[in-house]
Formats: C-alpha cells, structure tokens, sequence
C-alpha cells in the first residue's frame, strides 16, 4: 500500500467515524451471538479469550481509580488470566470503594456501550473507540505478559477495521459486543465459586467481593450478587438493542411499548 494509498484509506475511516454504516443482516447478528457464546462456554476456548475479560476489567479499575482522583501506577495481566492494578490514595473511603467496585461490571457494561453503538449502526466509531480503549491500558501496563496480551487484542482489531471490508467489520463488531455481554456473567460465578472453595482459610480470600465487604462492612455475598446483576442487565438490554435493531423485532425492555397487531 503506497502513500496516496494510505491517506485515502485514513480519510475513509475518518469520514465513516461521523457517519453511520449498513447494518448488517439478521443472520449475522444471530451468528455472532451463537459464537460470542461458544466462546464464553466452552471451557478450552475460554481459557483463551478470558484474557480479553481481564483487559476490561483492569481498565474499569483504571478508569474509576482516575475518575475518583486517585494516581495509576500500573496494571499488570498474567497468563493464568488474572491481573491487578495499582492504584495510590486514601485505602478507604468512596474512591477506593468505586475503584474496587469498577472491575466486574466494567466488561459487561463496556459490552453494552457497544451494543448502543452498534444499534445506530456506528460500526467503525465502536472499532476505533476500542483502539482508543485499549491505548489507553497499554500506557499503564507494567509487565511482559500484559503487553503482549494487549497488543494482540489491539492488532486484531486495528487490522479488522483498517483492511476489512464492511461485512467483516460488522461480523468482528457484533462478535465483540456479544462476548463482552455473555462474558459478563462467567467470571462472577468463578468468583464465587473460589470463594467457596476458600471458605475454609478466609485470610486467603481476597476477590473483590471480599475487599468490598472489607471497606463496606456489607457481606460479601451482597456484591457477588451487585455484580450479578448488573452482568444480567446488560445482557438483556445489549442483547435487546442488538436483536430488535437486526430484526426489526420489537422487543419492549429496550424499544418501549410495542404498537398493537393491525
């Protein structure tokens, strides 16, 4: 690709960031969804694509931690799936309960923001607004592992948006939104589920839950469901915008009331 090449390539996108897509057919939509969600279930494939979960969820501590005042020094991402970020300030009090609050519901509710683009057919601003995303991660991330796991996610969807066609762009996009709506709810019950398995030493249980408990002086158990919740009410709404958009469908919990049968 010569020069003229790449500038004409790089005004395409930047005229389509402002302008709306066609959306693609339902077929593709439904798809999308039934791969997002093999993804999630099954258990080989999992172990793979969690890594993109633990990328959300650090950045949703991230983001908080900064929104909240409070100063970044690093996130890490490790290959068992796990990760931490790091932040200074005050251990106690409304910012640092937001900032351990944020991890969990951050993939979830960063699928429906997708979702919410994708409804109005704004198919490359929810690409590059992923870019910008993950950009923003890989300033503070500290280790090898970490790079690496972002600049991968980050490649994937640079080479998606920039050489892709449009059908393409859309599948990679719905596919997106979907996983990051079904992934919601998993890592929730594999949190409750080490929980329980660590009931028997509590000095080693230290997941969100039990750090929030800790600030809060509210059970546990009451944020394992918060977090829940909230994984469930993304889903149905994102799920929602991105069928009835699709379809055509009315589907009352994101298009109102529907208009009676002639």
């Amino acid at each position: 690709m010569n020069t003229a090449e790449l500038v004409d390539r790089g005004a395409s996108i930047a005229d389509r960031l402002t302008t709306t897509q066609t959306p693609p057919p339902w077929q593709l939509v439904v798809v999308t969804a039934v791969a997002a969600l093999v993804l999630v279930g099954y258990g080989p494939l999992w172990r793979v694509t969690r890594n993109v979960v633990t990328i959300a969820h650090e950045g949703g501590h991230a983001f908080v931690a900064l929104l909240t005042g409070r100063r970044l020094n690093s996130i890490t991402l490790h290959s068992d799936t796990s990760g931490l970020t790091v932040s200074s300030g005050k251990p106690y009090g409304l910012g640092m309960i937001l900032t351990a609050m944020a991890g969990y519901p951050a993939p979830p509710l960063l699928g429906l923001g997708f979702a919410a683009l994708l409804a109005t057919e704004r198919i490359t601003l929810m690409l590059w607004t992923t870019l910008l995303l993950l950009a923003a991660v890989l300033i503070k991330i500290r280790n090898f592992y970490g790079l690496f796991s972002v600049l991968v996610v980050g490649g994937a969807v640079f080479a998606v948006s920039w050489f892709g066609d449009d059908t393409w762009q859309a599948a990679f996009a719905f596919l997106s939104a979907w996983f990051l709506l079904f992934a919601g709810l998993r890592p929730v019950i594999e949190m409750q589920r080490g929980r329980r398995r660590r009931w028997r030493n509590p000095a080693d249980v230290d997941s969100d839950a039990d750090q929030l408990a800790r600030l809060t002086h509210l059970p546990a158990i009451l944020w394992v469901l918060f977090f829940a919740a909230i994984a469930v009410g993304a889903l149905v709404v994102g799920g929602g915008l991105l069928l009835s958009d699709a379809t055509g469908a009315c589907i009352p919990v994101v298009s109102g009331p529907c208009p009676a049968a002639p």
